[in-house]
């Protein structure tokens, strides 16, 4: 039975509480929250201990800390709870900087702890079928792979301001998706963007619609479309081009009825929210976080898959920015 302490009480912290608690081989014994009334009300909820980050890493009992605190805290977190013999499942991104994402692996390499980064799309049954099918070599050499992750609403604009901007909060998933499905980082990265959606995003800074293309240097492409507001519900789709046939994972939605009349065919909407779309997702990220630590086999998504995509994210901003394509280097990615 592995303990947990949850680090951070937040609307992300709830679900992972869930995820944790409905596992039969995991138990969640604690929670700290920089909000009090936030760790108070979910330790309520789940019958377990409000403790302080101190008392947590300093206890024994404890096997492993899920980071679900805001993401400046990621990296120290993840040095402090390595250092202290916990294994580490962490919310992306790893950092809002790069290079403090690259600190954070040097200084954690030796200390034999496991590390996970909380790409839960990876885990999404409709993907991971993708997934084994494009591995199974059934469309053979994946050439084109298009992504569409589109929100249904924006978040507040206090948030945009502190979440590192929409290629590192939002895209960021896209970013691991598109490396995971083509095996690799890109060679390069182009981005273009607007703030179309709300005014106030765009005077943050910060950019609500975007395309990026990734580049292979063997000649692949990947293209992310994402958006801040999709009316229709929380639109997720992937497609992948291959040079003997094409693979599809479609929405999710609300339910499977198809009304077809002599006006038409008319079907039911995407799910609304992440929450819905992707909880399945969260329960078998921790299942699999779970059994990596039980028998002592590599985290099926690691830091350096999170520097990867940290990596493409700070590629896309600077493009974004300057109007012309970044590449990719070795020392961008830690090797």
């Amino acid at each position: 039975m592995m303990k947990v302490a949850l680090l951070g009480a937040g609307r992300i912290g709830q679900v992972h509480a869930r995820a944790i608690t409905a596992h039969s081989d995991s138990e969640l014994v604690a929670v700290t929250d920089v909000v009090t009334a936030a760790a108070e009300a979910l330790a309520s909820t789940h019958g377990i201990e409000v403790r302080t980050l101190d008392e947590i890493l300093a206890d024994p009992s404890i096997d492993a800390v899920l980071i679900a605190t805001s993401t400046d805290t990621h990296s120290d977190l993840i040095e402090r709870a390595t250092a202290a013999g916990k294994a580490v499942l962490c919310e992306k991104p790893v950092d809002l900087s790069l290079d403090r994402a690259l600190a954070c692996q040097a200084r954690t390499s030796a200390s034999g702890q496991p590390i996970m980064i909380g790409f839960n799309r990876r885990f999404d049954p409709n993907f991971a079928a993708l997934k084994a099918a494009l591995d199974a070599g059934e469309i053979g050499k994946p050439e084109l792979l298009s992504i569409t992750s589109f929100d249904p609403a924006p978040p507040p604009v206090a948030y945009v301001k502190v979440s590192g901007g929409l290629f590192r909060d939002m895209t960021i998933h896209d970013f691991d998706m598109a490396c995971w499905m083509m095996g690799g980082a890109p060679a390069g990265v182009m981005a273009v963007g607007a703030s179309l959606v709300d005014p106030g995003i765009g005077a943050a800074g910060d950019v609500d619609t975007a395309v990026v293309t990734l580049s292979w240097a063997d000649g692949r492409i990947a293209v992310i479309k994402n958006s801040r507001r999709a009316g229709y519900g929380y639109d997720q789709r992937l497609e992948v081009l291959g040079s003997k046939g094409l693979l599809q994972a479609e929405n999710v939605l609300e339910n499977t009825l198809t009304r077809m009349t002599e006006a038409g065919s008319l079907r039911a909407k995407p799910l609304h929210f992440f929450l819905e779309r992707y909880m399945r997702a969260y329960e078998l990220e921790w299942a699999a976080f779970l059994d990596a630590w039980r028998n002592k086999t590599p985290m099926p998504v690691t830091l350096s898959d999170g520097i990867r995509a940290l990596a493409c994210a700070e590629a896309a901003t600077r493009s974004q920015r300057s109007g012309e394509a970044v590449a990719l280097t070795p020392e961008m990615m830690g090797r």
